[in-house]
């Protein structure tokens, strides 16, 4: 690590970004599951699953670039490879095509477990006075809540 002053110590900065890498881990396997779920999603309601799908895994790109962008700001590296990302992740990866209606409940999962992902960072975040991240993962839970509120109502 280099030599940063941004008032937050070297040990907070280290364990802020435990919780993000956690995060980021979750949110590209999510990124991942979605994308895979837009490809292969068939049944009568493929058109809306399909667009809906894709623009979730939009918006999931554009947030791992975020979270790893603020765990490189604390100087601390942002793992980057499929290994790290299944070690880290507590998002549970699917073999094979589930159905249409599987495919939101899995995703209704993910999403729910990324907030307590999120939940998790933010308590961090919060004790090592790092408003900038407690900022970044508190969108980022408002933003899973409600996508999982929503996929909760199309299999209702």
């Amino acid at each position: 690590m280099e030599n940063i002053d941004i008032g937050i110590s070297e040990a907070n900065r280290e364990e802020i970004a435990g919780g993000l890498k956690a995060l980021l881990a979750d949110s590209y396997t999510l990124y991942l599951q979605t994308h895979n779920f837009h490809w292969n999603v068939t049944g009568p309601r493929f058109r809306d699953l399909h667009l809906m799908f894709e623009e979730h895994y939009t918006e999931l790109a554009v947030a791992v670039d975020d979270i790893a962008e603020r765990i490189r700001t604390l100087d601390v590296a942002a793992p980057g490879t499929y290994k790290e990302f299944a070690r880290l992740s507590s998002i549970e990866e699917i073999d094979g095509v589930p159905s249409a209606e599987d495919m939101v409940d899995i995703l209704t999962r993910g999403h729910e477990q990324v907030v307590k992902t999120c939940r998790v960072a933010l308590k961090v975040a919060q004790q090592g006075d790092d408003e900038s991240t407690a900022s970044l993962v508190s969108d980022r839970m408002r933003i899973h809540e409600k996508t999982a509120w929503m996929l909760r109502a199309i299999n209702k």
